[in-house]
C-alpha cells in the first residue's frame, strides 16, 4: 500500500483536490507516460487541423498530383499515432486510477478500525460503507479521469488558439473577447457543483443506511405491517437524491449549452472578420478552413472542460468526507510496558472509576461513578443489575474500548494506558450475547485471529460442545456458517464464539450475557462449555439469569452507575437489598405465568 500523504489542515477546493493528486505519486511512470501521450494525442489532433491548409488549396484550388498520395497517407499516419497515444493515455490514467482508488480503501478501512469505539456510536455502519465504496469511486473519477479531459483538452485548446494566432491575428483576438465570459461560467458551476455534491454523498449514507436497517429487519417489518411505511421512508431519502442530482444534471446542461452559444458567437465572429480579411487578400480558403476546425475541435473541448466540472465537484466532496476519516483521532495507544512471559497474571483493580461518554457535553450523566472494585486470577466475578445500570460499560473499559473519565484501572499493578493496545487485547477473550461470525467456514471462525491445525481446532470445539453439531454437518469445519452465522442457531453459534475463546486461551475473559437469549437446552450445553472455560482465569459476567452466578466468587451490583452492592450470592441475598430483589423478582415470574 502506497504511503498516505501527511494530513495538512487545509481548506478549500483546491487543498483537497492537490492532496487527493498526492495519492497517485507512486504512480508517477504510469503518469508520465499517460501524459506523454496526452501531448501527442493533442498534437496529432493540431496537426491534422494544419493539413487543412494544403487540403484545400493544394488540392482543390490549385491541385497538385503528389498531394493526392501525400495527404491521406500523412492523415493515416496522425490517426494511428493519435490511436496509439490514445490507448496509453487511457490505460495509464485507468491503472493508475483504481490503483489510488484500492490505496484509499485499504487505507479508509485501516484508520475506521484503529479508530476509538465511540466514534462508531456517532457514525452508523452503511455510511462507513458508502465512504468506503461510493465516495471513493467519485475520487477515481477527479482524480484520473478528470484529470485526463483537463490535460488533454487544454492542451488541444491551446494547441488550437496558437494555430489561430499563426494563421490570423485579428480573427483570434475576436475569438478570445468571448475567453473571459466562459472563465465566470466555469467558475459559478464549480462552486455550485461541490455544493451539490456534497449533498449527495451524505444522503447516500443515509440512503444506505434506511436499505440496510429495513432489510436487516425484515421479519419485524413483516410482523408489524410496516412495509409501507418504510418504503415510503427510503423513497424520501431517494427523492431527495433523484432532486439533488438533477440539480447536477440540470447545471452540466445548462452550463454546455451557455459554452455552446458563447462558442457559437466566437464562430460568427471568425466568419465575420475572416470575410473581411479574404476581400482585401489577406486570407485564403485553406487558412479559413484552417481557423473554422481549429474552432470546431475547441468548441467540444470546452464543453467538455465545463462537463467535467461535475466530476471534479464530486470527487473533491467526496474526497473532503475520506479525509475528515483519514485525519480524525485514533485510539490512544502510547503504552510501552510489557506482560512478564507475554501473559498476564489477570490480577485486575478498579480505582474509583467514572465514565461519561460525552465529555464535551456537561450536562450528560455518568455511565459509570466511583466504581471499585479487585478481580484476581481463577475467581469469577458476576456483575448485575437492572437494564442501563452500566453492566456493558464497566466490562467496555477493560479492552480499552472507552477511556475511563476518571480514575484507575490496573492489571498486574500497571495501568491500562501504559500497555500497547495489541498487547493488551491478547489478553482478553470476549463472549457476547450478540455473536459475531464471519461469512466463512466453521473452522475460520473458529480460528479467527489465531493459527491452529485441524486438531486443536477439533479440541476446542468438543470442550465447547460444538463438535457434537459440527460432526453432523456434511462439510464438518469447512461448513459455511452464512452471513453472520445465518446458517447456525443461537446455542450453535455461542458454542463457536467459546470454543474460539477457549483457543485464544487468554488469562482474562468476558462473558456479556452469553446465554440470555437461548433456549433451556442451548444454555445447558453453553453454560456446561463455559465451565471448561473459566478455570484459572480472572473471568466477569454479566448475567441476566441470576441462577447462573450462584458460585461466582463475589457478585457486583449497579444502580444508576453505581456499584450499590457487593459479596457472595449468599452475603448479598442475607442482606435484602438490591440483588435479593432482583432475585425474588426473577424467581417469581414462573408462578405467576
Amino acid at each position: 500500500m502506497s504511503a498516505q500523504p501527511a494530513p495538512k489542515k487545509k481548506s478549500g477546493a483546491w487543498a483537497a483536490y492537490r492532496r487527493l493528486l498526492g495519492y497517485t505519486s507512486p504512480y508517477w511512470m504510469l503518469l508520465v507516460a499517460a501524459g506523454i501521450a496526452m501531448v501527442v494525442e493533442a498534437v496529432a489532433g493540431g496537426l491534422f487541423v494544419q493539413l487543412m491548409d494544403p487540403l484545400v488549396n493544394r488540392g482543390f484550388v490549385n491541385p497538385e498530383p503528389r498531394m493526392a498520395v501525400i495527404l491521406p497517407l500523412q492523415i493515416i499516419g496522425l490517426f494511428v499515432l493519435r490511436g496509439v497515444a490514445g490507448y496509453i493515455t487511457d490505460y495509464g490514467m485507468a491503472r493508475a486510477g483504481r490503483s489510488m482508488v484500492r490505496d484509499l480503501r485499504n487505507q479508509i478501512i485501516g484508520k475506521y478500525l484503529r479508530m476509538p469505539s465511540s466514534h462508531f456510536d456517532i457514525e452508523s455502519v452503511p455510511s462507513m460503507v458508502s465512504r468506503l465504496n461510493f465516495d471513493t469511486e467519485q475520487v477515481a473519477q477527479a482524480g484520473t479521469d478528470a484529470a485526463k479531459a483537463i490535460v488533454t483538452d487544454s492542451l488541444t485548446i491551446a494547441y488550437m488558439l496558437g494555430l489561430m494566432l499563426y494563421v490570423s491575428f485579428k480573427v483570434t483576438f475576436a475569438v478570445l473577447l468571448v475567453v473571459p465570459l466562459i472563465g465566470v461560467v466555469v467558475w459559478y458551476v464549480g462552486r455550485r457543483y461541490r455544493r451539490i455534491s456534497r449533498g449527495i454523498q451524505e444522503d447516500m449514507g443515509r440512503l444506505a443506511q434506511a436499505a440496510e436497517q429495513s432489510l436487516a429487519s425484515q421479519q419485524d417489518v413483516k410482523v408489524y405491517g410496516t412495509q409501507a411505511f418504510e418504503q415510503s421512508r427510503y423513497a424520501a431519502l431517494a427523492n431527495r437524491v433523484l432532486r439533488l442530482n438533477v440539480k447536477v444534471e440540470a447545471t452540466r446542461a445548462g452550463s454546455s449549452a451557455l459554452v455552446q452559444m458563447l462558442a457559437a458567437f466566437a464562430l460568427a465572429a471568425i466568419i465575420a472578420v475572416a470575410t473581411r480579411q479574404a476581400l482585401v487578400g489577406e486570407l485564403d480558403a485553406g487558412q479559413f478552413v484552417q481557423l473554422m476546425m481549429a474552432m470546431m475541435a475547441i468548441i467540444p473541448s470546452m464543453r467538455r472542460l465545463t462537463n467535467v466540472q461535475a466530476v471534479i465537484g464530486r470527487g473533491v466532496a467526496a474526497a473532503e468526507r475520506l479525509f475528515a476519516v483519514l485525519d480524525a483521532p485514533e485510539e490512544s495507544d502510547a503504552g510501552k510496558a510489557a506482560f512478564a512471559g507475554e501473559r498476564a497474571r489477570g490480577d485486575l483493580v478498579f480505582d474509583n472509576v467514572s465514565l461519561r461518554y460525552s465529555r464535551e457535553d456537561a450536562q450528560t450523566g455518568y455511565a459509570l461513578q466511583d466504581i471499585s472494585f479487585s478481580a484476581r486470577p481463577g475467581t469469577v466475578t458476576a456483575i448485575v443489575g437492572r437494564s442501563g445500570s452500566g453492566k456493558t460499560s464497566l466490562v467496555r473499559l477493560v479492552p480499552r474500548f472507552y477511556e475511563p473519565s476518571s480514575g484507575r484501572i490496573t492489571l498486574d499493578g500497571v495501568d491500562l494506558d501504559q500497555y500497547r493496545l495489541a498487547d493488551l487485547r491478547q489478553q482478553i477473550a470476549l463472549v457476547g450475547q450478540r455473536v459475531m461470525l464471519f461469512d466463512d467456514t466453521i473452522g475460520a471462525n473458529i480460528a479467527y485471529g489465531t493459527q491452529a491445525d485441524p486438531q486443536r481446532l477439533r479440541a476446542v470445539a468438543e470442550a465447547a460442545n460444538a463438535w457434537e453439531f459440527i460432526e453432523r454437518l456434511p462439510q464438518g469445519m469447512d461448513t459455511p456458517v452464512g452471513e453472520n452465522g445465518a446458517l447456525l442457531s443461537g446455542g450453535q453459534r455461542q458454542r463457536l464464539a467459546i470454543a474460539r475463546a477457549m483457543l485464544k486461551d487468554a488469562p482474562i475473559l468476558i462473558l456479556d450475557e452469553a446465554t440470555a437469549a437461548l433456549d433451556t437446552e442451548s444454555e445447558r450445553l453453553v453454560q456446561d462449555a463455559l465451565e471448561h472455560l473459566m478455570p484459572d482465569r480472572t473471568t466477569l459476567v454479566i448475567a441476566h439469569r441470576l441462577s447462573t452466578i450462584e458460585h461466582a466468587d463475589q457478585v457486583l451490583v449497579l444502580d444508576h452507575g453505581k456499584l450499590v452492592e457487593q459479596g457472595t450470592h449468599a452475603e448479598l441475598l442475607a442482606r435484602d437489598g438490591l440483588y435479593a430483589h432482583l432475585h425474588r423478582m426473577q424467581f417469581r415470574e414462573p408462578g405467576q405465568a
